[in-house]
């Protein structure tokens, strides 16, 4: 329901000051900002391509292809500046932007034209007309009242914040991705030496058994195993090839390339960081994006909530125009407003429900918060687990697989063992040293993995220390 005035034949004067009171009230609220979120320290100083760089123009960008050797850093570089993911999110910030441009702008005048009277009766024979033709050109204002564009500025100002903590939480993610898949290339390099390492340490073992039965020795069915073994250590070595062009292939997807043009990735998987205690890495989890948003989250939902409780305001509508009447050539001026009766609709329940849902974002967030720790706790245990694994394997389990391996090679030549011990000694040194290499290659995602939680490199949350592989 609304309720309407209109004043006709005002004089001018009159008319022309209430249509500048009318715009005055139209006037323009200030735009509401909302502050982006500030880039985790983790990989804070890798630059990422800036939003403007995001056209119609460059969906496929060109990739400067990486040659010879590739560093960590040089392929978190390329991929935060190309990745297709991050790309995408560029174009939501755009789309946001857009929007709060929008709701900030004001409500556009509506004209209009109205004629009345059109063909009245006339009076008797010779008389004028006793209605009057009448042609009315006006101009009506929404003037909207209570804050709501003000209100509105601020939620889109805020859900552009939030935007800005996905695209946060996004690169991360790409970094973290990288760095995981850097550290299979590496690992996939690392297993490759191994392959090649057994099927020398095989064929030097096929040597000495093919002297030994030319002398006489031993008989011809262990030069047969030795083959066997030969064959088996090549097939190894096939695989261990072809798992690493798959992760090179995996690693220069993340910056939008089907095939991998590096020769290598630089790295020293042997180089562990210090792992700092769980307590001391739980008081780092403000840093994730996952927990730091849900401050702008529940700011936002706030906002919503005073929305629409300004839309609890009625709105006015002012109308200004210019009336002629034709049969008696005159002219006058039309003013009027109007503005709805809050008697059925006083928005109560949206109001209810903007409040439910911000009650609901701070359960969300207690929510989150429990789930990146437990995240933490199982990526913590995971680390712990492999540091002991590869300490053990290093001190205790290495050392005797190589000595006994030396041992018997030598002991076989001098016919103090059989190729069966050999072969045995050999698989054991072989499968050592490959699950070495497994639980370096754990403890550095591992490393990963806690770094994307707490937001932060975990050398800075340990102090100084070795940093994990760059």
């Amino acid at each position: 329901m609304a309720a309407s005035i209109c004043l006709t034949s005002c004089r001018p004067g009159i008319a022309l000051r209430f249509v500048l009171v009318a715009l005055l009230l139209v006037g323009g609220a200030q735009r509401a900002n909302g502050q982006p979120a500030a880039p985790r320290p983790l990989g804070a100083d890798i630059p990422v391509a800036p939003v403007a760089a995001y056209t119609a123009e460059t969906r496929e960008p060109a990739v400067e292809e990486p040659k010879g050797n590739l560093s960590l850093r040089d392929a978190l570089l390329l991929a935060l500046r190309f990745s297709p993911d991050l790309a995408s999110f560029g174009w939501e910030l755009r789309a946001r932007d857009a929007r709060l441009l929008q709701v900030g702008q004001r409500p556009n005048p509506v004209a209009g034209v109205l004629f009345e009277d059109l063909g009245g009766p006339t009076g008797a024979s010779g008389a004028e007309s006793v209605v009057q033709t009448q042609a009315t050109l006006q101009l009506s204002q929404l003037i909207e009242l209570g804050g709501k564009r003000a209100a509105r500025q601020k939620v889109a100002g805020l859900d552009r914040d939030l935007a800005t903590w996905d695209f946060e939480a996004a690169r991360i993610d790409v970094f973290t991705r990288v760095t995981s898949a850097y550290l299979d290339v590496l690992a996939g390099q690392q297993a490759v030496a191994l392959a090649e390492k057994s099927r020398t340490l095989v064929e030097q073992v096929q040597q000495t058994v093919s002297a030994r039965v030319e002398a006489g020795v031993v008989s011809p069915i262990e030069q047969t195993k030795a083959g066997v073994a030969l064959a088996m250590a090549r097939v190894d070595e096939q695989r261990a090839r072809r798992a690493l062009e798959a992760a090179r292939t995996g690693l220069a997807v993340l910056w939008g390339r089907p095939a991998a043009t590096f020769a290598s990735v630089e790295g020293d998987l042997s180089r562990q960081p210090a792992v700092p205690a769980f307590t001391l890495l739980q008081q780092r989890l403000s840093q994730n994006p996952g927990v730091a948003r849900w401050t702008t989250e529940i700011a936002q939902r706030d906002a919503a909530r005073a929305l629409e409780q300004a839309r609890r305001m009625p709105d006015i509508t002012v109308t200004a125009g210019y009336r002629r009447f034709t049969d008696i050539d005159s002219n006058a001026w039309v003013i009027g407003g109007s503005i709805p009766l809050p008697l059925f609709d006083r928005n109560t329940a949206a109001i209810q429900e903007a409040a439910d849902r911000t009650a609901k974002a701070y359960q969300e967030q207690r929510a989150a918060e429990a789930r990146v720790t437990a995240q933490l706790a199982a990526a913590y245990s995971t680390l712990a687990s492999a540091q002991g694994e590869v300490a053990l394997l290093a001190a205790e389990v290495l050392p005797g697989a190589r000595s006994a391996f030396a041992a018997i090679e030598e002991g076989y030549r001098l016919g103090r063992f059989g190729y069966l011990d050999v072969l045995d000694a050999q698989r054991t040194l072989v499968t050592a040293e490959g699950q070495h290499l497994r639980a370096l290659t754990e403890v550095h995602k591992a490393v990963a993995q806690v770094e994307r939680l707490i937001g932060m490199p975990i050398a800075d949350a340990a102090g100084p220390s070795s940093p994990p592989v760059k």
